[in-house]
């Protein structure tokens, strides 16, 4: 394992995993999710180079997130420290193990890395987790540099401990996907194994639990008092006479600092607030605030710090952010130095895309597509084959192709178009029920195999209860190939007597070889198993060309 304190150049994603091998963890859980997959690519590395003796931290991907996060409560209630990583969307999943594990009385320091996605970069929505540590009521950390990601990762461990409360490690691309220097401090040794005195603390029976809901709303006190006091939580320049004030947090705060030469030059620096861990400190922000006539917030992700404000700060003091229909911060999107710039009221600067813009013609567009030789195209082309003998009467919709998240979404664009709906890991399944119990006759769910198993056995199992009329195809390509090919938590060999166990006809199972030769034969087997009137599953199977590749590349070292 890396124990060495020499300065490293390390992504923000692997300053987080460093910092939880050095502050002593056992265990590290997660599903893979751009920006997060860098930190437990990293853990499963080093640990593996730890080997597999008795005290030797492990790392692990699951099925979800929420088992993730119930195996991280698994290790804590043993006394040992856990990570537990995600992106931002898969807090969704882990939300029912979150705000009650706030209810638990954590004993091994249990820290939950969120990495959000601003601007969507890889993402199906742009939410912000600092509203689920607010729901939580649980500490919430959120770095500006790798430095600090790395400092603050540690200090979360010692927090829950400290607190008795799992604490989030707040993220966001920029931050995850960069490189810069980062100086570790001496590692220090594991937790013994020891269980929590208290059972009553981990039984969230109502009369245990109401008694915990009391603890950690009295927590809260020793939480802002906490924040309060914290360096990161710091203001600049405080003696400014200037009307106006600043506020920022994260990231948004380089951002800012970016630009200070000409704010300092142009309009005169005003008091900057930054903040870096909440909840927020509430005192500190009133006394930030007096006698100022107009506060600018800058924040990456939502409104989270400005919506607030307007609850603590006297009324008529101007708060501008990103709400409102003339907001000086973008409401979508992610923040950069130059749209900061726009909000200080500072005139653009000249970058290297206004040069490529006076430039005749515009820059070709290059949207994600599938790989070249990818499976998923001779599985679409199949699907697209069937759907058009089947839906071959105007007027009344007769089929409907529900997708899912992963690879195959891009069968959604040209020159597929072969997908109409794309929501969240799972829905495709639930959605081709509803669509089937709605009228239309040739409903399909198009999945992943390790979608599957996150969240889509559960609408499986609704189905097969319904025997309902669609057809549900799994794209097997034995890995998590959108994030870089990890391996899948369940293996391929092991799907169909899954899928069987759940009570599904045989007669109604069928696997398919993803293969360009075999279009024309498998697109009538796929016809066939939707004209059954009750629920199909078809596997198309045929591994990853990248995960292949991969394969054998490591086959030769």
């Amino acid at each position: 394992m890396n124990g060495d304190t020499e300065t490293q150049a390390l992504l923000g994603d692997e300053a987080v995993s460093l910092a939880a091998l050095h502050a002593g963890i056992s265990a590290a859980y997660g599903y893979p999710g751009t920006p997060s997959t860098e930190i437990m690519e990293y853990l499963m590395a080093e640990c593996e180079k730890d080997g597999r003796g008795n005290d030797a931290p492990r790392a692990a991907w699951c099925a979800n997130e929420k088992t993730a996060l119930e195996a991280g409560l698994g290790a804590s209630f043993a006394g040992r420290r856990s990570i537990i990583t995600m992106k931002h969307v898969g807090l969704n999943v882990a939300a029912d193990p979150l705000i009650n594990g706030a209810l638990l009385g954590i004993k091994g320091g249990l820290v939950i890395a969120a990495a959000d996605d601003p601007g969507m970069h890889s993402s199906q929505n742009e939410q912000d987790s600092r509203f689920y540590a607010s729901f939580a009521m649980i500490p919430c950390l959120e770095p500006r540099s790798q430095q600090e990601a790395y400092d603050m990762a540690r200090e979360a461990f010692d927090l829950s401990e400290r607190f008795h409360a799992p604490v989030m490690l707040r993220l966001t691309t920029r931050l995850s996907h960069a490189r810069s220097a980062v100086i570790p401090s001496p590692p220090r040794g594991r937790n013994p194994l020891s269980k929590m005195e208290d059972k009553r603390q981990w039984m969230l029976l109502p009369v245990f639990a109401r008694k915990n809901y009391a603890s950690l709303i009295e927590k809260q006190k020793e939480f802002e008092a906490w924040s309060a006091s914290h360096p990161a939580n710091r203001i600049d320049n405080a003696s400014s006479t200037d009307g106006r004030a600043v506020i920022t947090s994260g990231l948004a705060g380089n951002y800012y600092d970016e630009n200070l030469p000409d704010l300092a030059a142009q309009r005169g620096l005003p008091s900057r607030l930054h903040i870096g861990v909440y909840p927020l400190p509430l005192e500190t922000i009133r006394t930030f605030c007096a006698g100022k006539k107009q506060v600018l917030v800058i924040e990456e992700g939502q409104p989270f710090i400005e919506d607030r404000l307007r609850g603590i700060l006297p009324q008529g003091m101007e708060i501008l952010g990103r709400r409102g229909m003339n907001a000086p911060v973008p409401r979508t999107g992610e923040l950069d130095p130059d749209n900061v710039r726009s909000a200080l009221g500072l005139p653009p600067r000249r970058s290297v895309l206004d040069v490529l813009r006076t430039r005749p013609g515009d820059l070709p567009g290059r949207p994600p597509q599938l790989c070249a030789g990818c499976p998923h195209a001779d599985s679409y082309e199949t699907i697209n084959r069937a759907a058009a003998e089947l839906d071959n009467s105007p007027g009344r919709p007769l089929v409907s192709v529900n997708s899912d998240i992963g690879c195959y979404s891009l069968g959604a664009s040209p020159p597929y178009s072969a997908v109409e709906s794309i929501v969240c890991m799972g829905a495709s399944v639930g959605m081709a029920r509803g669509a089937a119990d709605a009228g239309i006759p040739y409903a399909f769910a198009v999945i992943g195999d390790s979608t599957f198993i996150h969240s889509g056995v559960a609408g499986l199992i609704d189905a097969v209860e319904a025997d309902t009329p669609m057809t549900l195809v799994i794209l097997d390509n034995s890995i998590v190939a959108m994030t870089g090919c990890q391996p899948t938590a369940f293996p391929s060999a092991k799907l169909k007597p899954l899928i069987l166990g759940t009570g599904l006809d045989p007669a109604h199972y069928l696997e398919l070889e993803a293969k360009k030769q075999l279009v024309e034969e498998n697109a009538a087997k796929l016809k066939k198993e939707a004209l059954h009137r009750g629920l199909s599953v078809v596997v198309f199977r045929r591994e990853c060309l990248e995960a292949a590749r991969k394969r054998l590349r490591a086959a030769k070292k």
